[in-house]
């Protein structure tokens, strides 16, 4: 684990003295050379995980893919969603929005005598080791964005802008980041604050979102793949996600003999949520994906995306 923070450190640091610097010297912001020293490793993340994603997954979906893609433009939309987010330039906007504020309340909570609770200090010897304190901090965000997920589900208002997540038919390894931009702020704050608040390192901080948003991406990938009985039930799969984006089932429950929002496979990394929680669906199936009002009553959720995020605004006011 240090080997490779370390590794990643030197990459970062010669990205920043050979590119980011000078460009932040030259467009005079040479007051943000720390917050875009900081910058410079979100991008060298996302280059990293777009290598992968090129180099592992898309050959992957070439050789076994579930169904064949017919709508090139619709995935071409997504790796707009990808390399907006990926590359940094989602969390450039965050930082000169959102991140302020959350400054200023990190300050008043500080001065209210409000702590940072260190997950990683709970057992001392144990807990406080890299690896062992990086696990802990997996499974404990794991399951806070297990409770958001389920939530986007379950809140009609939070559907309204999730569902776009959900609108694609033909889905691929870019389409993990098919978000409406709010619906991705609201979730941002929410992670974040929670990082700040239990005590995640920065560098564990960019790890985990690494290792989540690659897996999440593979989860996508239109890859005829599964984990095995036990597998399936220690970390998620093409197949069992794909459950969740399934046209009628991943986002609809049956309660009282009504249709409700609801659904299954909210897990994001670990789907052991699902299971004590009651939401796992393990069917070796790999169904069609999309939304139900979309395929049955034509309901528009967009093709481009501006359309696709004003969509979403129209159905969170009850116009669409």
């Amino acid at each position: 684990m240090d080997a490779l923070i370390q590794l990643f450190e030197t990459l970062q640091q010669h990205l920043y003295e050979s590119v980011v610097q000078p460009l932040a010297v030259g467009v005079g912001a040479s007051n943000l050379l720390e917050d875009a020293y900081e910058g410079t490793g979100w991008l060298l993340a996302g280059l990293l995980q777009i290598a992968v994603m090129l180099l592992v997954m898309a050959p992957l979906e070439k050789r076994m893919p579930v169904k064949q893609v017919s709508d090139r433009q619709a995935v071409r939309v997504d790796v707009i969603y990808t390399l907006v987010h990926r590359l940094g330039l989602f969390k450039l906007v965050m930082f000169f929005t959102v991140e302020e504020l959350l400054n200023h309340l990190w300050g008043a909570l500080r001065v209210q005598g409000v702590p940072t609770y260190h997950l990683d200090q709970i057992w001392p010897g144990v807990t406080d080791g890299a690896v062992a304190s990086f696990v802990l901090y997996l499974v404990v965000f794991d399951f806070i964005h297990y409770l958001i997920h389920r939530a986007q589900h379950q809140w009609a208002p939070w559907w309204a802008l999730h569902s776009l997540h959900h609108s694609q038919r033909q889905m691929t390894l870019w389409t993990d980041n098919r978000n409406h931009l709010l619906d991705d702020v609201v979730t941002s704050v929410i992670l974040s604050v929670a990082a700040v608040m239990l005590g995640v390192a920065p560098a564990q901080f960019v790890a985990l979102v690494v290792l989540g948003q690659l897996s999440e991406s593979f989860q996508h990938a239109n890859v005829r793949v599964w984990f095995g009985s036990w597998g399936e039930r220690l970390w998620v799969s093409p197949r069992f996600h794909r459950m969740h984006h399934s046209i009628g089932i991943g986002h609809e429950s049956v309660m009282a003999q009504q249709t409700v929002l609801g659904g299954c496979n909210f897990g994001v990394l670990l789907p052991v949520w699902d299971m004590l929680l009651g939401t796992a669906n393990f069917d070796l199936r790999f169904e069609p994906t999309g939304v139900r009002d979309q395929v049955e009553q034509g309901r528009d959720y967009g093709a481009g995306f501006w359309t696709q995020q004003w969509q979403g605004w129209l159905r969170l006011i009850g116009r669409a």
